[in-house]
């Protein structure tokens, strides 16, 4: 979906930059990436750990949106938003390809080991690092 489609169907709208919102989603990504990083690694807690980390990202890349003017309802397009509204290709295929293997463990109950998961949670981390930037965090 790219962002010409997400904006005429409703699914990213224009909105003025919430400058309380954006600072309390900059807390709440911090909280998740605290409680996945004391999480320890296993069988047991590997797709949570990854879901953590996720949301962690997701809230990043939505006080981003927020900052730029924009509410984007929709995980799909976070991706057109960094690749067309932001200039930032790789960023925005790096997140579909980590969004896609989320879904797979959430929505269609894909088993994650440990290793694959801190792989995954690791990319996260590097792309949240990279969003933060685009934040001024």
């Amino acid at each position: 979906m790219d962002w010409k489609e997400c904006c005429s169907r409703r699914i990213a709208k224009d909105v003025k930059p919430d400058i309380g919102m954006i600072a309390s989603l900059t807390k709440s990504s911090k909280n998740k990436s605290d409680s996945e990083s004391k999480l320890e690694m296993s069988n047991i807690t590997a797709g949570s750990k990854l879901s953590l980390a996720y949301d962690s990202l997701r809230e990043l890349l939505e006080a981003l949106s927020l900052k730029n003017g924009f509410k984007v309802y929709n995980h799909e397009c976070y991706a057109a938003f960094l690749k067309e509204v932001m200039k930032e290709s790789y960023k925005a295929d790096e997140f579909n390809e980590i969004r896609k293997v989320r879904n797979a463990v959430n929505y269609y109950g894909k088993e994650i080991s440990p290793e694959e998961s801190s792989e995954v949670i690791a990319r996260i981390k590097k792309l949240a690092v990279s969003v933060a930037g685009l934040l001024g965090k």
